[in-house]
Parts: structure tokens; C-alpha cells; sequence
């Protein structure tokens, strides 16, 4: 059994104000790459400095940002940006 992908309603809010094309790259994504996967840090990067104990996966110009329970095999979607905004 991999782990799950939840995504709050804060963060699929933001994600439904994105056009139609975005939001499907996404979904894609999360399904081939993270939904049911034994290794999410595999296609993933660790952040540092203050943002310490999150991932980040790059998908094409978008940051999507994940807190990896290990314990639970979940991951929670924190943030889903454009790469020019999501370190600010």
C-alpha cells in the first residue's frame, strides 16, 4: 500500500483559479507520480531555510508543495504556484 494524496480545501481553491490546461498537468502528475507511490521523495527536492521539512516537485513552470507524513503515508498538498512566486 502507497501513500495517499490529500489536497485541503484552501489549496484546491487556489488550484480551481488556474486555467483548465494547469489544473489537468497537475492531476496528471499526482496521479502517475505521487497517488499510491512507495517513494515520494524520489521525483521530489527537500526545501531548506524556513520552509525546512517540506518538498517540492517541479511541474514544468509550477511548484507544487507537499508535507510528507511518513508515519501515515500521506501527503499534504501545502501550496501549488508559478516557480516566479512561490519563494517570495
Amino acid at each position: 500500500m502507497g501513500y495517499r494524496v490529500m489536497i485541503p480545501d484552501i489549496v484546491n481553491k487556489k488550484i480551481l483559479k488556474f486555467d483548465r490546461n494547469t489544473r489537468k498537468l497537475l492531476y496528471n502528475y499526482i496521479k502517475k507520480n505521487l497517488k499510491d507511490t512507495d517513494s515520494p521523495k524520489l521525483p521530489g527536492k527537500a526545501l531548506t531555510g524556513n520552509l525546512k521539512g517540506l518538498w517540492r516537485y517541479r511541474i514544468m513552470d509550477y511548484r507544487l508543495i507537499v508535507d510528507i507524513q511518513d508515519e501515515e503515508l500521506i501527503i499534504v498538498a501545502i501550496d501549488f504556484v508559478h516557480r516566479s512566486k512561490i519563494y517570495l
